[in-house]
C-alpha cells in the first residue's frame, strides 16, 4: 500500500518510516514534488489535520493522512497546543518556543503536560481519526540531542528523561505520535 503523508516535516516522515511495516510506503509531499505551504487555519488539532488531509485529498485524489500535533500544559490552559510549532511567532523557532514556555511558566515546580497527536485519514472515499498522547512534565533545561521540537523539555510519565535523552527506540514506543501511528497502522493492515 502507498499513502501520502501530507507534511513537509521531514522528522515527522523519519519517525514515522520507522515505524510502519514495510508493507505500508509512506510519501511525503516533497517526495510528490508538492511543495507549497497548507495553511493551518484550524482552532484545534483536529481541525489542522482535516483541513490538511482534505486539501491533499481534493487536489490529488490520492489517499493520503496528516496529523497535527501539540504539547499542552495544564497550568496554561492547554497551551502551546495548536500553537505549538509557531508559538513564539511564525517561523516556527523551537529555542524561543521554549524560552516563551519557560517564561510562562516562571519555574513553577513540574508542571504537568501532555504531547497529543491527531491523524486524519482519507482512504478510499472515507475518513477516520486516530488520536495519540502521552503525558508527562515539563522540565527548566534542555536535555539530550535527539528528537525535535519541545523533546529535550518533556520527561514522559513513568521515565527520568526527556524525549531527547531516550533516544529513536523508546521514543518511536511510546510518543504521542507512535500512539496514534499504531492505531493508524492497525487499521490500515486489517482494513
Amino acid at each position: 500500500m502507498q499513502i501520502i503523508f501530507a507534511t513537509h516535516n521531514q522528522n515527522k516522515v523519519i519517525e514515522l518510516r520507522r515505524i510502519v511495516p514495510k508493507s505500508i510506503k509512506i510519501w511525503s509531499l516533497n517526495d510528490i514534488n508538492y511543495h507549497d505551504t497548507i495553511e493551518e487555519t484550524g482552532k484545534t488539532l483536529e481541525e489542522n489535520a482535516k483541513i490538511k488531509s482534505d486539501f491533499i485529498r481534493k487536489k490529488f485524489g490520492l489517499n493520503c493522512f496528516s496529523d497535527d500535533s501539540g504539547l499542552e500544559i495544564d497550568i496554561l490552559g492547554g497551551e502551546p497546543g495548536v500553537m505549538s510549532a509557531r508559538y513564539a511567532g511564525p517561523l516556527k523557532n523551537n529555542n524561543a518556543n521554549i524560552e516563551k514556555i519557560w517564561k510562562k511558566l516562571r519555574n513553577r515546580r513540574n508542571p504537568k503536560a501532555c504531547f497529543r497527536s491527531v491523524f486524519y485519514l482519507h482512504l478510499n472515499k472515507n475518513t477516520y481519526c486516530f488520536e495519540g498522547r502521552i503525558d508527562g512534565k515539563i522540565i527548566f533545561e534542555k536535555r539530550g540531542e535527539n528528537g525535535f521540537g519541545y523533546d529535550p523539555i518533556f520527561i514522559p510519565e513513568g521515565y527520568e528523561k526527556t524525549f531527547a535523552e531516550l533516544g529513536n527506540d523508546i521514543k518511536n514506543k511510546i510518543s504521542h505520535r507512535a500512539k496514534a501511528t499504531f492505531k493508524l497502522i492497525d487499521f490500515l493492515v486489517n482494513s
